[in-house]
């Protein structure tokens, strides 16, 4: 059942499962809380509460925001952390992986522990030899035309990309929520303006992270060239010994919708040590 709760700005829409150590799981832009679908009854069958966020601008959540950055994705998140009785773990995907860092720098009292899927945490290079990847090309050229064109058809064509090989058994079902879902007033300007927002908030608070941090990456993401590389960069900006990387083999930027089984594999015993009720 859809809950909302106010903050800044607007409101937010989330929905809590089971009973337990609170988990709040955060998605990526142009998506929603479904996108844990396969993760949550997993969680809350191993005893976590569970809550599924969706960003603002997303999903339920109002549409229109002043702005969409990280720190702000953050805010909400503590907010919802706040409002159910925290502390909790928090689990962030892409825009919110770097949401999540700012989270846990800002308030080590709330949060016990972070992951980050396919994580956009740190300012991002640009390096010619990405190029020569065509997955990273095709994946780069559909993201543009979605964002200066807003153009709903050009992001199921990156979302085809970034799911390679393998899709959810509910794959035409997710491409028709969520071409209806950006359909909606404000929806797809909220996705434009979310990926134009700098990492650069994130990567400034990642020294100041004080729990223990997963980092998970697909093998196969085509937002990066070298999506190990972009992992290990991140646990490198960690105070010593708190990240640890993770690597998908054969995942794209989704992880979570696509590998759910291989993600809450490595979820649980992160949960299991740094989850508190």
């Amino acid at each position: 059942m859809t809950e909302f709760l106010a903050v800044d700005g607007g409101t937010l829409a989330y929905e809590v499962a089971g009973a337990g150590p609170l988990v709040v799981l955060a998605h990526g832009m142009g998506d929603s809380r479904a996108s844990y679908r396969f993760v949550v009854p997993q969680l809350v069958a191993a005893g976590y509460r569970v809550a599924a966020v969706d960003l603002r601008g997303c999903g339920e959540s109002s549409a229109v925001w002043p702005s969409y950055s990280r720190t702000d994705i953050a805010g909400d998140l503590l907010a919802v952390v706040r409002h159910l009785g925290g502390p909790a773990v928090l689990v962030g995907q892409s825009i919110s992986g770097g949401a999540v860092t700012i989270a846990a720098a800002q308030a080590p009292d709330l949060v016990t522990g972070i992951a980050e899927l396919g994580s956009f945490t740190r300012a991002q290079a640009f390096h010619l030899g990405d190029l020569r990847l065509k997955r990273y090309r095709a994946g780069m050229t559909q993201l543009l035309l979605t964002g200066i064109l807003g153009s709903v058809k050009a992001w199921l064509r990156y979302l085809d990309i970034a799911f390679p090989g393998r899709k959810p058994a509910d794959w035409d079902d997710q491409l028709r929520r969520m071409t209806a879902e950006l359909g909606e007033p404000g929806r797809m300007k909220a996705l434009q303006q979310m990926g134009t927002t700098p990492a650069s908030d994130a990567g400034a608070q990642l020294g100041n992270v004080r729990c223990p941090a997963l980092i998970v990456q697909g093998s196969l993401d085509p937002d990066w060239g070298d999506p190990r590389a972009e992992g290990e960069a991140i646990v490198a900006a960690l105070p010593e010994g708190l990240g640890r990387l993770e690597v998908i083999e054969g995942a794209g930027h989704y992880p979570h919708t696509q590998f759910p089984d291989e993600l809450v594999a490595l979820l649980l015993p992160f949960l299991k040590a740094n989850a508190r009720a």
